[in-house]
């Protein structure tokens, strides 16, 4: 069903920050961009007089997914690669699954598109039931992990989502926060109409360098490609594409994924400390969602107690009771949640 709820479709975390509150609203690791990483963005800025070239680039992304340059596209910021699909493709039957990131479906409504809203239920753990997808859909978006809800589907349901006449995307800008990625299609080149997003900015703190990458069949990418303005992709952008790709960038990632999973999951204990306070799913990312009681006024009273978190009314399917939560450190973890204990009992 579509609703004319655009202005809350654009709503990000980025916009509940700042004034000196503690950032627990937006899904970037903190401490990032690592000193390497600055060092390679430094370095590359003594070729800013040359137009950036993204052959590199691509065949770096490809050789980290097991696939051909010709798979990949550069994206200015993964979200670019939303506005790309829905310029270049003419879906007749497109369906969002939600609560998932709202930018896919502020995409599809600019171009003109009519979407329909597939909204998994809190009670069923927000888990994808692939019966529920109408099989006239010809067009799909999902998350993987699934912002917000922090659910990882099992890579053998989507994959059994696909078929000719059909385009997935599945986003995985988050995919790199789950040790191991075991549930990534990113190197699945066997599916129909599969395409994979990935995004450099949660695990690198790039949000600001704008740089990802959509993975799919030659065709559709040459589609994309020439949906696509001259030079998106600034050569910093290219060089941060290549740097983390690297065997060494990669383990530090799986390295920060595991600290994550350990992080969030003291920040569980000690939410279940709060009575009231409910997680449905497993949480598999970099930040859980919960509901509790009046959040919509938890979260301003949290704001006054110095504390940021993402409100949860914007995504479809959720509403004023829903909180997001990024994890951070256990000092951090533990600060927030006597802060949240107090703000609820006030």
């Amino acid at each position: 069903m579509r609703t004319d709820d655009g202005d809350l479709l654009r709503h990000h975390g980025d916009t509940e920050v700042g004034g000196g509150l503690v950032d627990l609203a937006v899904n970037v690791r903190t401490g990032t961009p690592p000193a390497w990483l600055r060092e390679v963005l430094a370095d590359s800025l003594a070729g800013l007089a040359a137009y950036p070239d993204g052959a590199a680039a691509r065949t770096a992304v490809a050789a980290r997914h097991g696939r051909t340059p010709e798979e990949v596209l550069l994206t200015s910021g993964a979200a670019e690669a939303f506005v790309l699909l829905a310029r270049a493709l003419r879906p007749r039957h497109a369906v969002v699954v939600h609560p998932q990131f709202t930018e896919p479906e502020a995409a599809l409504r600019d171009a003109g598109h009519p979407v329909d809203r597939l909204v998994l239920p809190p009670e069923a753990g927000f888990r994808l039931d692939p019966s529920a997808l109408p099989s006239a859909a010809d067009l799909v978006v999902v998350g993987n992990p699934t912002n917000p809800t922090s659910v990882l589907h099992p890579a053998t349901t989507l994959a059994g989502l696909t078929r000719p006449g059909r385009v997935l995307v599945v986003d995985e800008a988050f995919a790199d926060t789950v040790p191991g990625e075991p549930e990534s299609l990113a190197g699945r080149r066997d599916l129909p109409g599969l395409v994979v997003l990935r995004s450099l900015t949660k695990t690198w703190g790039l949000a600001g360098l704008r740089i990802g990458y959509v993975l799919a069949a030659p065709e559709l990418i040459a589609r994309l490609e020439a949906a696509q303005p001259l030079w998106p992709v600034s050569s910093p952008a290219l060089a941060a594409a290549i740097a983390t790709c690297t065997p060494s960038a990669r383990a530090e990632a799986e390295a920060a994924a595991r600290s994550t999973a350990v992080d969030r999951a003291h920040l569980l204990a000690r939410l279940a400390e709060n009575p009231g306070v409910r997680v449905h799913g497993v949480p598999a990312s970099s930040f859980v969602l919960v509901e509790l009681p009046d959040a919509d006024k938890v979260r301003l009273r949290l704001r006054e107690a110095g504390f940021a978190v993402r409100r949860g009314d914007t995504f479809p399917g959720l509403g004023p009771n829903w909180l997001r939560i990024a994890v951070r450190d256990r000092a951090t973890t533990d600060a927030f949640c006597t802060a949240l204990r107090h703000c609820r009992a006030d």
